[in-house]
């Protein structure tokens, strides 16, 4: 399996080196990337085929894995339209759906996904959705690529990738988000910026574990932590009372609703 990478930026490199620690070899590999220092940096660090020539890049490869912005992915299909055969096509662009890209390229074979940015650290979680048109042959391409950084979910409803959007495609931003509040709170009581950092990674992570490693509801190692009138009631307590909850599930729910909308808005041409 040969695989063209259209876009060289964070997304794609986490993807390559993925596929690379998975046993793919560099020469099965190539990326179009129209700016050079981004060629040079890739042909540097994996060794992989980088040309700013779409017909170049795509020579000879049987997946075309898209990494550029929503906001260009037509007119990249488009162009990229002529030159193709059977090849897989794979989007991994925000809200663009993939009935639009099939429109755009001409191809029925299409998976859509949504990845997230722990894919850096082969960390990620990935939702898919493959059009009808799509052979189990390569709907098996598309999860060995995807599978490389992470964990993966197929989806029989493309909507649902508004949600995956919402969830985990967006949803490292606001475990961000949360482990700068701590780190702020930390500071203010006290600590050192350096110290806060550690002290609120750590447990974010240490929580994150082991939540991943118990079969046990998180609501039930929750409850496990919060002793009756202890200082983890205290907080929670607080929290409720401010309706972080439902503040949170409504920030989730406003982001499914952008991805509808960039879907409308990028795919009406």
């Amino acid at each position: 399996m040969n695989i063209c990478f259209i876009g060289g930026g964070n997304m794609a490199t986490a993807l390559i080196g993925g596929l690379l620690g998975q046993g793919f070899a560099a020469s099965q590999i190539s990326v179009v990337e129209i700016n050079a220092e981004n060629r040079a940096r890739l042909q540097d660090e994996f060794a992989v085929r980088a040309v700013d020539s779409l017909a170049d890049g795509v020579a000879g490869s049987q997946v075309i894995l898209f990494a550029v912005k929503p906001q260009q992915l037509r007119e990249v299909a488009q162009q990229l339209a002529p030159l193709l055969g059977r090849q897989l096509l794979i989007s991994i662009a925000a809200g663009i759906r993939a009935v639009d890209l099939a429109r755009w390229s001409g191809s029925q074979s299409v998976v859509r996904c949504m990845p997230n940015t722990p894919a850096l650290i082969q960390s990620g979680m990935t939702g898919l959705y493959a059009l009808p048109a799509v052979s189990g042959a390569q709907r098996e391409q598309a999860q060995a690529i995807l599978a490389a950084v992470g964990e993966t979910l197929w989806l029989q409803d493309e909507a649902m990738l508004d949600a995956v959007t919402a969830i985990s495609g967006s949803g490292p931003a606001y475990v961000f988000y949360m482990i700068e509040a701590l780190q702020q709170a930390a500071v203010e009581l006290g600590f050192t910026d350096e110290e806060a950092r550690r002290l609120s990674v750590a447990t974010f992570l240490g929580g994150s574990k082991l939540a991943a490693a118990s079969d046990e509801e998180v609501a039930v190692l929750r409850a496990r932590v919060t002793s009756k009138n202890g200082t983890t009631e205290r907080a929670l307590l607080s929290l409720a009372e401010h309706q972080v909850t439902e503040h949170i599930v409504q920030a989730a729910f406003a982001a499914a609703a952008r991805s509808r909308e960039m879907g409308d808005e990028l795919g009406r041409a």
